[in-house]
């Protein structure tokens, strides 16, 4: 297997630079040209500040603006980033050793970077704040679905972990506030086709072959809300969220089943009541059981007039099981 190439630039808040790699039939005179045609979203007066002042590097060093093209070779260079607003809630750890690391993710806060949501992340705060460089997660949740993520600490045993979550050898349980439906007959295993496109927000459900799992349990109800666990075997793009919306009873604060809306980036009020409460394996490398809970709790079960008014969920680290 061939080696990841180390870039010769360190990270920045805990992120490796970008790589381009040259084409091997380029035309152009320089580097610069190629980048100025290559990067069309990056301004050309940025381009040559950043070879002014030695921000972008080959394998030799920085490179400038009279650099000739090197058909096959490679340039790397850290991204601008974007202006975040910064999410007001801590990330909670649940478990550390030498080889993994459970986080307890809150909700509006991404699992790694991704468009505009590149530092306020939970791969590089936690990489930034533990000092652990070569952090990476095994999976992933969505920005708006909050509670255990596992990350690999020990880049030695990454693949082992990371192929546990590709078999489906983790057992993974959530919980979810809704409505209750008195006529609905629960538990119920609901299987389906879904279909999520590129560049597309949402996933729908199809007609063809299921490749979607999940089962649904009402465990508790009270004033017209009820507290579901759900466990799916499968893990489809937005999963969960399509199969309590098909159901007849959408997840509370679900900005895109049944509808979609347009909720500000920075707006923290009813956040999505969906929670990945515990991870259960046979570890990969000891062979010994683990199982991790979540110490979250929904803020619309335990806290439902806050959540019918509106109000931000506490910014500390404090929602959480006795």
């Amino acid at each position: 297997m061939r080696r990841r190439q180390q870039p010769p630039l360190p990270k920045r808040h805990g992120l490796d630079p970008a790589r381009l790699r040259l084409p091997e039939d380029g035309h152009w005179a320089t580097i610069r040209d190629h980048l100025v045609e290559r990067l069309p979203r990056v301004r050309p007066e940025r381009i040559d500040e950043l070879l002014s002042t030695g921000g972008i590097v080959d394998l030799d060093g920085p490179i400038n603006l009279d650099t000739p093209y090197a058909p096959g070779g490679a340039v790397w260079f850290h991204r601008d980033l974007p202006d975040e607003t910064e999410v007001p809630f801590p990330i909670g750890i649940v478990y550390r050793d030498d080889d993994i690391l459970v986080a307890d993710k809150p909700h509006f806060l991404s699992t790694i970077p991704r468009g505009q949501h590149i530092l306020q992340t939970a791969l590089v705060k936690l990489r930034r704040d533990l000092e652990l460089p070569d952090l990476v997660p095994a999976h992933r949740l969505d920005r708006v679905t909050a509670g255990l993520v596992l990350f690999i600490v020990n880049p030695a045993v990454r693949g082992a972990y990371q192929t546990m979550f590709h078999k489906r050898l983790v057992h993974k349980e959530y919980e979810a506030v809704a409505r209750f439906d008195p006529e609905l007959a629960l538990p119920r295993t609901i299987i389906s086709r879904i279909v999520k496109e590129r560049q597309v927000l949402r996933a729908y459900e199809t007609a063809g072959e299921p490749n979607a799992e999940t089962l649904v349990e009402l465990t508790e109800q009270r004033d017209g809300l009820g507290r579901y666990r759900l466990r799916p075997r499968t893990g489809r793009t937005h999963q969960i969220r399509l199969h309590m919306n098909s159901l007849g009873v959408p997840i509370l604060g679900d900005d895109f089943y049944p509808e979609l809306t347009d909720k500000p980036v920075d707006d923290y009020t009813r956040p999505l009541q969906l929670l990945a409460s515990a991870l259960e394996f046979i570890d990969p490398i000891t062979r010994e059981p683990r199982r991790f809970d979540t110490a979250r709790t929904l803020q619309a079960w335990d806290d439902p007039e806050g959540w019918a008014s509106g109000r931000a969920p506490a910014a500390g680290y404090s929602a959480q099981r006795d």
